[in-house]
């Protein structure tokens, strides 16, 4: 049964709703304050709540935030006496579904319930729909319906179960680690370890006492005998990202290790057998490194037996609203927010700029957007400055499927004024010149699209 938690201090009208809502089928429970429905909402669970505004100790719309606030799922329609369309508006943009004004008919308050009822219906679907779409597009941990990357799939599984080394090519932030990662988790290594290394970020020192371990007294600080990377990793995978970064030296020593699968300690005499599948990644033309004396062209030619690369965002913008839908839904969980989504202006935004940071660029705005955004939907003006500003306005008002010459032709006003006035160093009379219109006609042009500063 569909479950309504009746709010309000008035006992004939608790009991009113609790008789009309009974006859349509609807399990009530009531509560004379908004402390006794918060207290009902966890044992009770109702998928609706019905709650007076005006009531002591805490009034409808305190209950509507702490209802937000707790992450209750549930719909809040909000019932007064006081009918006035200013109060409808602001519950409305507090999170009510619907606004029911006193003294009602039973016909509104069945309706009211029933357009919740359709809504949320509605809602459930859309999520089972999105998710359905987001595990059809999902490889292991990775997001993505472009053609290209469908092809890296594809490419992965084909040679996952292999020990052949693999090169993973592609700027910074386009998810890498997770084709290597994907790698190990379709390959039959999938039970062993995967560990990961960036070559970089280790100083040189260090390095190799990390990669391939070292033995008591090997140097100073060597008080006990020590496994490196490579042992940790063998029977599974070791992932070295960023290849390009490693000295010289070491670059020998790895080709010894992939030509002979065998390590040998730092101090030690002995080499150590090891079955572990290398797979390396750069954002760096490690050809160009080569012809540049900074890598080794044997090591290259090893290591470069299987290339995948992962191309940049911008040249996969279909991927972007799906990889969207993931962190919304992921952020949201992880930061207890309901966010619901973007305006189609945002949306036009994220499609159009061109990602320079990649995929951990867009998480990263998204994350921020939606830690920062003051409603249910993040609109443009809560993206980045710098991803608004890198847009040319027009792009963006055609990009949301806008057909108003009226809006469009506005846009394009907007941004002419602002060029005008950037060019003159804010010298309105001169703008107006450059404009080709009267200077009076600029100042009302400003006064309308409240350009103020440039």
């Amino acid at each position: 049964m569909r479950r309504v938690l009746v709010v309000d201090d008035e006992e004939n009208v608790r009991l009113a709703l609790t008789t009309l809502l009974k006859k349509q089928g609807y399990e009530v429970e009531v509560a004379a304050s908004g402390r006794d429905a918060l207290e009902l909402l966890g044992r009770f669970g109702p998928d609706f709540v019905l709650t007076d505004v005006r009531m002591p100790q805490m009034s409808g719309l305190e209950l509507l935030a702490e209802i937000k606030a707790r992450r209750i799922e549930t719909t809040v329609i909000v019932m007064s006496a006081f009918g006035r369309i200013e109060q409808a508006l602001e519950v409305i943009r507090a999170g009510a579904y619907d606004y029911i004004a006193k003294p009602f008919r039973s016909d509104e308050v069945v309706l009211a319930l029933k357009k919740a009822e359709e809504r949320e219906m509605l809602r459930r679907e859309n999520r089972a729909l999105k998710a359905t779409l987001r595990e059809e597009n999902r490889f292991q941990n990775l997001l993505a319906k472009s053609r290209s990357m469908e092809a890296i799939f594809r490419s992965v599984q084909k040679v996952a179960d292999y020990k052949t080394t693999v090169l993973v090519t592609g700027e910074s932030g386009v998810g890498k680690e997770l084709i290597a990662r994907a790698l190990h988790a379709t390959s039959v290594r999938k039970t062993q370890p995967f560990v990961a290394v960036n070559c970089g970020a280790i100083p040189e020192a260090l390095l190799e006492s990390e990669l391939f371990g070292h033995k008591r007294g090997a140097f100073t600080d060597a008080v006990s005998d020590r496994r490196g990377l490579f042992e940790e990793a063998s029977g599974g995978t070791l992932f070295l990202d960023e290849i390009g970064e490693l000295p010289l030296a070491l670059q020998v020593k790895l080709l010894r290790v992939l030509q002979e699968d065998v390590i040998r300690r730092v101090g030690d005499s002995k080499d150590v057998p090891i079955n572990t599948r290398i797979v390396a990644a750069t954002h760096r033309d490690l050809m160009n490194e080569v012809k540049a004396g900074r890598f080794r062209e044997d090591l290259f030619y090893r290591i470069h037996v299987l290339q995948l690369h992962v191309p940049p965002l911008r040249d996969r913008k279909e991927d972007i609203p799906i990889l969207v839908e993931h962190f919304l839904a992921k952020n949201n969980a992880r930061l207890g927010l309901s966010i619901r989504g973007f305006t189609a202006e945002a949306h036009a935004v994220l499609l159009d700029y061109p990602w320079p940071g990649n995929v951990r660029e867009l998480e990263n705005t998204i994350e921020r957007s939606m830690v920062l955004c003051e409603h249910e939907t993040i609109g443009a003006s809560d993206l980045p400055e710098r991803i608004r500003e890198s847009l040319d306005p027009v792009q963006v008002q055609l990009a949301t499927g806008e057909i108003s010459i009226k809006k469009t032709v506005a846009a394009i006003e907007q941004l002419l004024i602002r060029r005008a006035l950037l060019r003159t160093k804010g010298n309105r009379t001169r703008a107006a010149v450059l404009l080709e219109i009267s200077h009076r006609a600029l100042l009302y042009k400003l006064k309308d699209y409240g350009i103020t500063d440039l």
